[in-house]
């Protein structure tokens, strides 16, 4: 196991797990709710509101597809299941664990081409996400859980 942190306050912890994992059944399945970002899709996994006003879900970006910049308003945990994302912290694959802390930001991009069909050479990023309190976008001041 791999472990780096970087001396920035706001930078996030990574650590390598040296998993590897098979989801393509549950990766395949219904459920998954259309955000406003192209090619990025959720599943949450809690029903209703958190009381910690977080939120709990799987989240799926198409290659090349992403998130836009966003800060924390409290610790996101990242466990990457399948693909891989950049960000401004680097290129993090399968099998990774973020830990974005309280006030950082980030604008992960899911690794791939978008132009191409989403396949095992251009896999989508499939990841578990636990974003307590939630994000602001940036320029907005409404947080969300989404």
């Amino acid at each position: 196991m791999q472990s780096m942190t970087s001396p920035r306050s706001n930078s996030p912890v990574i650590t390598a797990l040296g998993l590897e994992v098979h989801l393509d059944a549950a990766a395949d399945q219904g459920g998954w709710l259309e955000t406003r970002y192209e090619g990025v899709q959720w599943k949450p996994l809690v029903s209703g509101k958190s009381p910690e006003g977080g939120v709990s879900a799987l989240i799926r970006m198409q290659p090349g597809t992403g998130y836009p910049a966003h800060k924390h308003l409290d610790f996101e945990d990242v466990l990457i299941l399948a693909g891989g994302y950049r960000d401004e912290f680097g290129e993090h694959c399968t099998g990774t664990y973020l830990r974005y802390p309280p006030g950082s930001t980030h604008a992960p991009v899911a690794l791939g081409d978008s132009a191409r069909e989403s396949g095992p050479e251009n896999p989508a990023c499939l990841l578990f996400a636990v974003a307590r309190g939630g994000i602001e976008l940036e320029g907005d001041t409404s947080s969300t859980g989404e």
